[in-house]
C-alpha cells in the first residue's frame, strides 16, 4: 500500500467479496485493505484504502522471491475470489470469501499448495472505529488450537486456523510454508464483544454453501447472448450489494474514493439511494429478478414510513435516516484526497427527480405482474401529494449539486414521470386516487418543459431553466417515454451533446463543471452510467455500430473480475471514484439489454420479404 503523496494501490486492482451484509475489497497484492463490520455502512475494521497499514489490513502473500499474480478470477458467477500465485519455489492458490447464509460476518483466507513449497506471509493490523481504536489482542489456547482475539469497546474479532501471527508493534504478523497438495484454512470472525467467542466453523460446508448460493442465484438470470458476462457480472454486483435482510441497495461499499485525485469531490456511498435503488431494480427486473424488487419495496415502505414531507433522498441501510456528514481527519486520504467524508450532506437536499424514479420502478413492477399491497399505493399516493407540494420549488437535481437549486429539467421531466405514472395507474390498474388532477400536472409540466426546458433555436434541451448547459441527465428523457428515442428535439439534444460533453476518448461528461452550478472547484473525470446511456441512445436510434463500439469500449474498463467504479480517468487509464458502483453496472445492463433489442429488429427486418416493386402503368 502506497502512502498519501505517492501512488496509491489503483483502484482497478482490488476485487470485491461479500456476505450480503456488507463487502471487502482484496487487493492484486493480497491485502483486504477495507471492510466495514458487520454492516457496509458500520465503521471500518480495515481501512488502508484510504491511508496506508496503519489504518487497518490484512495480507496474506508469497514471501519468496519471485512471488507473482498468474491469475486472478471469481469462480464462475459467485463473489468466491481466486488469486493463483507463482514463486521461484512453488505456486499456491488463494481463495478468498465470506460466508453467506450463515449469519457469520467473517472472512475466509484458504491456501493451498499446488506445487512445490511456497512461504507465506501474513500481517494483521486490525483497527476499529475507522482507523483511530488499536484494540486489546491477546492469543489464547481453545480446543487444542490457538486463536487470537481482538476487543475494543462493542466490537471484537476472532482469527482461527492455522499459524496465528506474533504480535509486534501494534500489529500481528508470522510465516508459514505451504506444501504441494496441503491447505491451510484462516478465518477472521467480527461479533459483538459482549457476546461468546464464535466457534470454528467447517470451511469446506462454507465454501460449498456460498458457492451454490451464487450459482443458483446467477442461474435465475435470463441471459441474452451478447455482453452475457459483463451483463451477469453487473447483475452479481447489484445483488452484492443488496443487505440480505432489509432489502436496502447501498451504492458503492466504499467512502471517499476521489472522483478527481488530490480532489475534493470525495463523498460516502455507504447508503441507500432511493433513485439508484430503483434504477437498480429495473435492469434486474429485466432479468427476471422480480423477488428483489418485492424486497427493495418492502424496505421502501419502512423507510419513508411517516410525514410525507420528511421524505428523504437516501437512507441507512437498516432504513435510519441520521447520516449527517462530517470529516475523519486521521485519513491521509486516498492518494493524497481530501477531505475524507463520513455521512452524507445531500441527505438533506430536495431533489425532485427521485419521486418519478421510484414510481416509474414501482410501475414497472406492476406491469409484471406484481401486486400493490395494502400499504404500497398509499405511500405513493403520499409521495406523489408531497410531489405537490413542491411543483414550484428549484431543487438540487440527479448530481446532488452543492450550489443553488435550480429548475433542472431533467428533474422537472421526471415529476412528470411521477404523475404519469400515477394516471397510468388509475387509468389502467384500477388504483384510487384524483386522476383527473394528476393528468392535469403531468399535462402542464410537459407543457412547461418544452417551453422553458428547450431551446428551439439551437433544437435542444438544456440543464435548466434559463441556462445554455448541457447535462448528460437528458438523455434519460426518453427512457421515461417523455418523449421517443428519435424524436426530433431528442437527437438534437443528443447532437449538442456531443458537441459539448464528449471528452478526447469519446466519453461523455455529466457537464460541464466550473459553471458555478455545481458549487464545486471544476474538475472531474467521465462519470461512466452517462457514456452506456449515449450507448443505449444510439443503439434505439439506429446507429447500432456506434452503440456496440461505445460499449466496447466501456466495457473495456472493467477489471480483470469484471468490477467498474464510479468514472474512469480516461488521461491516465485508471478508476476513479466509489467502487464498485451500482450506478455504472445498472447502466451497463440497459445499454447491453438495448444493443440487444436493436440487433434482434435488425435480424428481423433482414429475414422479411422485401415489399414488391410496383409496375409501371
Amino acid at each position: 500500500m502506497w502512502l498519501s503523496g505517492a501512488m496509491a494501490t489503483p483502484i482497478e486492482d482490488y476485487a470485491l467479496i461479500s456476505d450480503l451484509h456488507t463487502g471487502a475489497l482484496v487487493s492484486r497484492s493480497g491485502s483486504v485493505d477495507w471492510l466495514c463490520l458487520p454492516r457496509f455502512d458500520s465503521p471500518s475494521v480495515f481501512g488502508a484504502l484510504l491511508g496506508t497499514e496503519e489504518h487497518g489490513r490484512w495480507l496474506l502473500a508469497p514471501d519468496q522471491p519471485g512471488a507473482r499474480v498468474l491469475r486472478r478470477n471469481y469462480l464462475e458467477s459467485t463473489f468466491i475470489l481466486q488469486t493463483r500465485w507463482r514463486t521461484d519455489s512453488g505456486e499456491v492458490l488463494v481463495t478468498d470469501f465470506m460466508p453467506v447464509k450463515d449469519r457469520r460476518a467473517s472472512v475466509v483466507r484458504r491456501v493451498e499448495g499446488l506445487s512445490g513449497t511456497v512461504l507465506m506471509r501474513q500481517e494483521l493490523e486490525v483497527r476499529f472505529n475507522y482507523g483511530t481504536t488499536v484494540p486489546w489482542m491477546r492469543r489464547e489456547a481453545h480446543n487444542g488450537k490457538e486463536r487470537l482475539l481482538c476487543i475494543a469497546g462493542p466490537s471484537a474479532m476472532v482469527l482461527t486456523g492455522g499459524n496465528i501471527p506474533h504480535g509486534s508493534d501494534h500489529r500481528h504478523t508470522g510465516q508459514f510454508p505451504v506444501r504441494a497438495g496441503e491447505t491451510v484454512d484462516l478465518e477472521l470472525t467480527w461479533y459483538p464483544s459482549h457476546r461468546e467467542t464464535p466457534e470454528e466453523v467447517d470451511i469446506d460446508e462454507g465454501l460449498a454453501r456460498t458457492v451454490a448460493y451464487w450459482q443458483d442465484w446467477a442461474g435465475l438470470c435470463v441471459d441474452r447472448k451478447r455482453y452475457r458476462q459483463p451483463v451477469r457480472r453487473s447483475l452479481l454486483v447489484l445483488r452484492a450489494l443488496t443487505h440480505e435482510d432489509t432489502g436496502g441497495i447501498v451504492a458503492a461499499p466504499t467512502m471517499s474514493l476521489p472522483e478527481e485525485f488530490g480532489g475534493s469531490r470525495n463523498w460516502d456511498y455507504r447508503y441507500c439511494w432511493l433513485r439508484d435503488a430503483a434504477l437498480t431494480l429495473e435492469a434486474m427486473m429485466t432479468h427476471g429478478y422480480d423477488d428483489e424488487a418485492a424486497h427493495w419495496r418492502n424496505w421502501l415502505l419502512r423507510a419513508v414510513a411517516g410525514d410525507p414531507d420528511d421524505l428523504q433522498i437516501m437512507y441507512a441501510v437498516d432504513g435510519g435516516r441520521e447520516l449527517p456528514e462530517r470529516i475523519l481527519p486521521q485519513f491521509p486520504g486516498y492518494a493524497g484526497s481530501l477531505p475524507v467524508r463520513l455521512g452524507n450532506g445531500a441527505v438533506d437536499q430536495y431533489q425532485a427527480d427521485v419521486v418519478g424514479t421510484v414510481m416509474v420502478a414501482l410501475s414497472r413492477m406492476r406491469d409484471r405482474g406484481v401486486d400493490e399491497d395494502s400499504f404500497s399505493w398509499p405511500l405513493q399516493r403520499a409521495l406523489l401529494g408531497f410531489l405537490e407540494r413542491h411543483l414550484e420549488d428549484p431543487d438540487h437535481g440527479i448530481w446532488e449539486v452543492r450550489g443553488d437549486p435550480q429548475f433542472f429539467t431533467h428533474s422537472r421531466v421526471m415529476m412528470w414521470a411521477a404523475f404519469d405514472r400515477a394516471a397510468r395507474a388509475a387509468r389502467q390498474d384500477g388504483m384510487d386516487g384524483p386522476v383527473e388532477l394528476w393528468e392535469a400536472l403531468r399535462d402542464g409540466l410537459r407543457t412547461e418543459i418544452l417551453d422553458r426546458g428547450f431551446d428551439a433555436g439551437r433544437n435542444t434541451f438544456v440543464q435548466c431553466y434559463g441556462t445554455v448547459e448541457a447535462d448528460a441527465s437528458l438523455l434519460q428523457l426518453p427512457q421515461v417515454g417523455f418523449l421517443d428515442y428519435d424524436d426530433p428535439r431528442m437527437l438534437g439534444t443528443v447532437a449538442f451533446l456531443e458537441r459539448e460533453l464528449l471528452n478526447g476518448q469519446g466519453l461523455l461528461l455529466r457537464y460541464r463543471s466550473g459553471t458555478g452550478v455545481d458549487g464545486l472547484t471544476p474538475g472531474e473525470n467521465p462519470f461512466l452510467a452517462c457514456s452506456f446511456w449515449l450507448a443505449e441512445q444510439y443503439a434505439r436510434t439506429g446507429r447500432l455500430a456506434e452503440a456496440i463500439r461505445l460499449m466496447d469500449q466501456l466495457v473495456g474498463y472493467a477489471n480483470e473480475v469484471g468490477l467498474l467504479s464510479e468514472e474512469y480517468d480516461t488521461v491516465d487509464g485508471r478508476m476513479a471514484g466509489n467502487y464498485p458502483q451500482a450506478f455504472s453496472h445498472l447502466a451497463l445492463v440497459r445499454a447491453a439489454d438495448a444493443i440487444h433489442s436493436a440487433e434482434a429488429e435488425q435480424r428481423l427486418r433482414s429475414t422479411q420479404p422485401a415489399e414488391p416493386m410496383e409496375s409501371s402503368p
